[in-house]
């Protein structure tokens, strides 16, 4: 579905990214794993189109959409769930939701409904304000706004951070859920690398810009030298 080859991002004169390749297979689950810094996040809205390229190119089905406008890029089903959840605070959890079709014209009652019937806790709380929220009903409410553009690929950027270890099992489990009921393809950037490696498909490893180890999620999880670096783990 998504093919990455050769990509360079540029901020000035320093090279955040320094010529990645990858693969994002239609409904699958691929994460991206690595220290802060190592250029995870702007690849991600590098491929949003918020980042520009400066070498390489960004294939969606076949299709080049390297120098794309990011709001096209939406239309053709690519989204992306940033950092911080970034959450409208001083309006609902419903006028959040609706915010994330702003591209739709169409009747919404089946999505917000299908929405709710995903998150549970947010329908019970359909009139609060989004600022309100904890913090995993916070990110629990920016999944829920980017699966209202009913995304073919959805990109989620670090889910987990600053969540209890109970509310990340419940984000694991709806990102799995979202995959494989809908048949969404997922991108995951993530930190807990032992979460994302668990529910992975095929996962890359980047360090300074550049991806330096690949495998499915099971084998990086038996792999010494990640559950050294990542898993907290002796060799």
């Amino acid at each position: 579905m998504l093919k990455v080859d050769n990509l360079k991002i540029h901020y000035g004169g320093i090279e955040a990214v320094k010529g990645i390749s990858f693969e994002v297979p239609d409904h699958s689950i691929v994460t991206l794993i690595g220290a802060n810094g190592a250029g995870k996040s702007s690849t991600l809205r590098t491929i949003a189109g918020l980042v520009k390229a400066s070498e390489g190119t960004i294939n969606l089905d076949g299709e080049d959409i390297t120098n794309m406008p990011s709001a096209k890029r939406v239309g053709k089903g690519i989204v992306l769930c940033p950092e911080g959840r970034r959450v409208f605070p001083d309006m609902t959890v419903l006028e959040n939701i609706k915010i994330g079709a702003y591209l739709r014209n169409d009747d919404l009652t089946a999505d917000i409904e299908n929405v709710y019937n995903l998150f549970p806790r947010l329908k019970e709380r359909n009139w609060q304000l989004a600022g309100t929220l904890s913090g995993g009903e916070q990110q629990m409410l920016a999944v829920a706004r980017s699966l209202m553009s009913n995304p073919e690929i959805m990109m989620l950027d670090e889910p987990s951070l600053g969540l209890a270890p109970i509310v990340v099992q419940e984000i694991f489990s709806i990102i799995k859920k979202i995959n494989k009921e809908r048949g969404t393809t997922i991108l995951l950037i993530e930190q807990n690398a032992n979460m994302a490696l668990k529910v992975a498909d095929k996962a890359y490893v980047m360090e300074t810009g550049r991806i330096t180890l690949s495998g499915t999620g099971a084998e990086l999880l038996a792999n010494d030298d990640i559950k050294a670096a990542y898993l907290g783990k002796k060799k």
